[in-house]
């Protein structure tokens, strides 16, 4: 895919649950984020096929290990992975692999991060403290990566390099915001990533 030309970046509408027979190649993607970032609504706004999803309700059981400050009304969470699909322009489908953020299922991660072409890290700013333990999960395994500003709910906008400072990213980091309720806010924080995933590779 030619990471210049704009028309090949554009995601085909939601549709056949085939792939086309035009697209030529296929990259795995992992979607990374702490507990509660929103990784599960972000995968359900991009997938063009109805997403796959393990999610369990919060017992009583996880209230001393899973941390609902910020989010009071989250009453699921994730317990394997969700998954989903985007087909960028007639050239590349992206198999999107959400992983659960909290520690307790960090076994999971070498099994869903292998063959992974990068991973789409998903923060919240008022939670930052809380993304330091994924990255260094993202880094462990060799992932490119790309930082997405989940936005909503957020009342205080942070600049990108103000996130980028606060994560210690290097330069070429890409940072962006999304709103993960959104379909084209989430791929064109999305395309960031694949761009930069693409800039690396040559």
């Amino acid at each position: 895919m030619d990471s210049n030309n704009s028309n090949s970046a554009e995601p085909v509408p939601r549709g056949s649950i085939y792939v086309s027979d035009e697209v030529q190649t296929a990259a795995k993607i992992l979607v990374v984020g702490h507990f509660a970032v929103g990784k599960t609504t972000l995968i359900g706004s991009l997938s063009e096929i109805t997403p796959l999803r393990t999610e369990e309700k919060l017992t009583q059981a996880s209230v001393h290990i899973d941390d609902l400050r910020g989010v009071p009304d989250k009453v699921t969470t994730t317990v394997a992975l969700d998954f989903g699909r985007l087909t960028l322009g007639k050239e590349l489908v992206l198999y999107l692999f959400g992983t659960p953020g909290q520690q307790r299922f960090v076994q999971l991660w070498e099994d869903i991060a292998r063959g992974a072409l990068g991973a789409f890290l998903l923060v919240d700013p008022a939670r930052l403290e809380e993304t330091f333990p994924i990255i260094d999960l993202v880094e462990k395994y060799g992932l490119n990566y790309a930082i997405a500003v989940n936005t909503f709910d957020q009342h205080e906008r942070f600049g990108a390099e103000e996130i980028r400072e606060a994560l210690d990213l290097l330069p070429d980091t890409p940072v962006v915001h999304c709103d993960a309720r959104d379909r084209r806010s989430s791929v064109e924080a999305l395309i960031a990533l694949v761009r930069h995933l693409l800039d690396r590779a040559v």
